[in-house]
């Protein structure tokens, strides 16, 4: 998966790297301590998703920029923000492999650490008048929190329906990709309707994103069984949802008692597994996820010229969503 990933960098890798020195120094601090936790963020960084989103999505309409490079430090340093605040609430002590902030600094520090990099994103925007990038992004951060307030509330009485379930992902995942897109466009492109077209480009990005990541949840893991760490949260996902709909009142009444009682979970997992085949239910979710999919290429295809930024933003989609664990 790494190798695909740098192959995908090509295009825009010098762009890249121009990014990570305008990140590094969009968090530099004169606070020793700051500073050591914020060279500690920026070791640790993930594949780059996202600033390629933004660049890539720059590169279709026109030449990289200087505001091109500050749109994706900004989703960057919020995005982080975000995640440090996270890992606090989930009292969560790893991240991708590593430790997270609050597991080596604790919870005070961490709080206050997100809150620092939120200020240096709305810093960042502010000083050099990027109001509508800023715009952009702030209305996907209130999104992200609406979007996982809205699950916390639904896991407590086992509520959600499909429409909810769509709601929440469009908020916690979806706004984000759609943001990346429409700021990358932003900077190379005024056309408003394009921005917006990319923006929706994004969100289905995102939408197919979740719902894959919701699909591994029932699908074998390393020991061979399905983990449904979703149902141990009691977050009703989309493959669970669309078998309620063919289900009889009593199934569904059976099953949501199983996970609000916290069945022993090598039982509830058989039962939940059960249903989902016989109500073809990862077949029928997977189509959904592919509808998705499809109408983001579509998108992308309208609004884009063609060029290698294109076609390598192409490939960029299909190893987001058509990809293993």
């Amino acid at each position: 998966m790494g190798q695909s990933i740098d192959h995908l960098k090509k295009p825009i890798a010098k762009e890249l790297d121009l990014f990570e020195t305008s990140f590094r120094q969009s968090m530099a601090s004169k606070v020793a301590l700051l500073d050591t936790i914020m060279n500690y963020i920026v070791k640790r960084k993930g594949k780059q998703i996202r600033p390629m989103f933004v660049l890539y999505s720059a590169a279709l309409f026109g030449e990289i920029n200087e505001r091109s490079y500050r749109g994706a430090s900004l989703v960057e340093l919020l995005h982080t923000a975000t995640l440090v605040h996270d890992d606090v609430v989930d009292e969560s002590h790893m991240r991708r492999g590593f430790f997270s902030i609050n597991a080596l600094w604790k919870n005070k520090i961490a709080v206050l650490v997100g809150d620092y990099l939120l200020s240096k994103g709305l810093l960042l925007s502010v000083e050099n008048e990027d109001f509508d990038l800023l715009k952009i992004l702030s209305t996907s951060v209130r999104e992200m929190s609406e979007g996982e307030l809205l699950q916390l509330e639904k896991a407590r009485n086992l509520s959600a329906t499909k429409e909810i379930y769509f709601e929440i992902i469009r908020k916690k995942t979806a706004t984000l990709v759609a943001s990346c897109c429409e700021i990358g466009t932003a900077t190379t492109n005024p056309d408003k309707e394009a921005q917006q077209k990319m923006r929706l480009f994004g969100e289905y990005i995102g939408l197919a994103f979740q719902i894959r990541d919701d699909l591994f949840d029932f699908e074998d893991s390393k020991s061979g069984k399905p983990s449904g760490n979703d149902l141990k949260e009691k977050k009703l996902t989309l493959p669970l949802l669309i078998a309620f709909e063919n289900s009889t009142p009593s199934e569904i009444k059976r099953i949501k008692k199983a996970i609000n009682k916290g069945e022993k979970h090598k039982n509830l997992m058989k039962e939940v597994m059960d249903l989902l085949r016989n109500k073809d239910a990862i077949a029928k979710t997977k189509d959904v996820m592919n509808d998705y999919y499809s109408s983001a290429i579509e998108i992308l295809l309208e609004v884009a010229p063609d060029s290698e930024y294109r076609a390598k933003l192409l490939e960029l989609v299909k190893f987001v969503i058509v990809r293993d664990k």
